[in-house]
């Protein structure tokens, strides 16, 4: 329903030098400017010789070359290489320094034999000209980045980073560095949501805290659709008298609020709207609550926004060590911790106590989905693990 309302659209490109560009999206393909190798080349440090020279060469039965240092390589010939040299002309084949032996009036001793092309990239071997060396929606990994420069480019277009404006709400907030009194809690919910949008390419913005206040709420959501292309808020979204988001966004424009309270468990009460044709995360203020929330709703968003066609959460098959209990109605995302044993992979359920505890996902390493029509999974159960950190020792 939400994306349907929205209908996101990937945002504008921007070029940037390829120093800067690893975890960013190509903007488009990236085409090769020229053949890779332009010529070709040795793949390692040896001599450059005839493939021919060096028939039936081994241990025991040695074959001799003459050792030159220019001009093409003929007959009974070799000539010293390093790795990424131009292979020189008459030359068919490299040999690997460790497979020669040194003889005094400069000539050389090969201990075995070499192919036609052996230890020789080709040119155009890695790529053509013209072709893409890295697609659009790609998100530049080190290799990309390797390759591009490889290939001699240094700028590419990527796609803008999503701005992400945080709003947190609440009289019990106060800002990280100051000590709060027994009735106040620090705001930590605006360092894990801005985690969460970095590592998913997007620029956090934070906006402040609002008190309990549509006026202040109102304003201050106002000022994020202003500056950012989406806006996220945390607390203030359950029933009670204070939750004042979803009726704040409700009155400010339409469509405002698409769907308010959500089958899972936890984060429950999120609602998701789009105001000027942006959309905003009304989350939970219970950390937990928040991150799940992030997770379903925002995480998949940006990457719409990115031009990402999918990118989940690396994921395992594992075996369930307990029982766990479902809720009939609701999709529950189980933390869990994934660990190895015995060449197996088992998920520990972690005890939780509701969607405030940091703990629960500290000694979490991932999460499984229990569908809202199984009332539980079963002990030693197989189960899909969506993990958000690496296999527990």
């Amino acid at each position: 329903m939400f994306l349907k309302a929205l209908k996101p659209k990937r945002l504008g490109a921007e070029r940037v030098s390829v120093e800067e560009a690893l975890g960013r999206v190509a903007a488009e393909d990236i085409l090769a400017p020229d053949d890779l190798p332009s010529v070709d080349r040795s793949a390692v440090d040896g001599y450059a010789v005839r493939s021919e020279d060096t028939s039936e060469a081994s241990q025991f039965k040695p074959k001799k070359l003459r050792l030159i240092h220019r001009g093409a390589v003929g007959r009974g010939q070799a000539m010293r290489i390093w790795t990424g040299n131009p292979l020189p002309r008459g030359a068919t084949a490299v040999i690997m320094l460790e497979q020669t032996r040194q003889l005094k009036g400069g000539s050389i001793e090969v201990i075995t034999a070499v192919t036609p092309g052996e230890n020789v990239s080709r040119k155009a071997e890695d790529i053509k000209k013209g072709e893409v060396a890295v697609q659009s929606g790609a998100r530049l990994q080190p290799h990309h980045i390797g390759f591009v420069v490889a290939l001699g480019i240094t700028n590419i277009n990527v796609v803008r980073k999503p701005r992400i404006a945080l709003l947190s709400t609440g009289n019990e907030l106060v800002e990280f560095g100051r000590k709060p009194r027994t009735d106040q809690v620090v705001n930590s919910n605006r360092f894990v949501i801005a985690g969460l949008c970095q590592e998913s390419g997007a620029e956090p913005l934070y906006l402040g805290i609002a008190k309990d206040n549509e006026d202040e709420i109102g304003k201050l959501i106002i000022d994020g659709l202003e500056k950012a292309d989406v806006v996220i808020t945390t607390g203030g979204t359950s029933v009670g008298e204070a939750d004042l988001v979803p009726i704040v966004v409700s009155k400010l424009s339409k469509p405002g609020i698409i769907v308010h309270g959500v089958a899972m468990r936890p984060g429950m009460p999120t609602a998701l709207g789009i105001l000027k044709g942006k959309p905003i995360f009304i989350l939970s203020g219970n950390p937990v609550a928040a991150i799940i929330g992030f997770e379903v709703f925002a995480r998949p968003t940006i990457q719409k926004l990115l031009g990402v066609e999918d990118e989940p959460r690396p994921m395992a098959r594992a075996k369930l060590t307990k029982r766990v209990a479902g809720a009939l109605g609701r999709r529950v995302y189980l933390r869990v911790k994934a660990f190895e044993k015995a060449g197996e992979l088992f998920a520990e359920p972690i005890r939780t106590r509701g969607s405030a505890l940091y703990s629960t996902m500290t000694k979490a390493n991932g999460f499984v989905i229990i569908p809202e029509d199984l009332e539980g999974l079963d002990e030693s159960e197989t189960v899909t693990v969506h993990l958000f950190s690496s296999l527990a020792k």
